[in-house]
């Protein structure tokens, strides 16, 4: 139950240079339990190269900030764009440029409690909208030599990258996917499935725990057996994903 409650939580991140305005924003958040907090982040160059690791639904955007401001986030993310984005920022004259962006909402400093709610109520809308196309297409469709096969994204244990191709392995089965990792990646509900290598992702539900490898490496356990290897970059975001400050870690054989 715990876990099917983490999952319908709404993954946020907040993007601010000023560290007393994203602790507002943060306890703001705080107060709503369908919020589940995944990032904070002082630049807009950190946000870069978290956001596709944590993958959130929403993020509250400050618009001014050095080196690399509020705008070029939403550009440089490219496909790693969240559902959702709120700029926050106390200048009024970006607020066209933002909508033009694709912003959802954008709040003004100082905003009051009511005026936060609202823009709230509107990303988590957005977000719903996003989850229900998900789970319209619940299948991934197999073009073989001659036939076509259906395979359940819920079946799906990991999923490794094989050149131009995606291999999903399901069950003591695999299947390969004319697709790459990061575009099939784009299909996959966050909440389920995270990559833990740059040539791998996991289905969360079948994670068991962690293996030190002899090499001081770790591999991703999963319920049926198999072994996942798991880089060190993504390991925080793995623990975050499970909800949890430690997973269980096996020493190496």
């Amino acid at each position: 139950m715990e876990a099917q409650e983490r999952a319908l939580r709404i993954r946020t991140a907040v993007v601010d240079d000023e560290p007393l305005a994203r602790s507002n924003l943060s306890v703001l958040l705080s107060r709503d339990p369908e919020i589940q907090l995944v990032g904070e982040y002082g630049s807009g160059m950190t946000a870069l190269a978290e956001i596709p690791k944590v993958r959130p639904d929403l993020v509250f955007l400050d618009v001014q900030m050095p080196e690399c401001d509020g705008f070029d986030v939403l550009e440089r993310l490219g496909s790693d764009l969240p559902p959702a984005v709120v700029f926050v920022t106390a200048y009024d004259q970006y607020a066209l440029r933002a909508f033009e962006a694709g912003a959802l909402d954008y709040l003004l400093k100082p905003f009051d409690d009511a005026r936060f709610d609202s823009a709230l109520k509107r990303a988590k809308e957005r977000v719903a909208e996003r989850r229900d196309s998900r789970k319209a297409a619940d299948r991934i469709v197999i073009k073989g030599t001659g036939q076509v096969s259906f395979v359940k994204i819920s079946d799906i244990d990991w999923i490794e990258a094989a050149d131009y191709y995606a291999c999903l392995h399901v069950g003591p089965k695999s299947h390969l996917l004319r697709r790459t990792l990061s575009d099939l990646e784009e299909d996959l509900d966050p909440n389920i499935f995270c990559r833990v290598h740059r040539s791998s992702i996991v289905n969360l539900e079948r994670v068991r725990g962690l293996k030190l490898r002899q090499d001081g490496e770790y591999e991703v356990l999963l319920d049926n057996g198999a072994t996942v290897r798991l880089s060190r970059r993504y390991r925080k975001h793995l623990q975050a994903r499970l909800g949890v400050r430690r997973v269980v870690v096996q020493d190496a054989d």
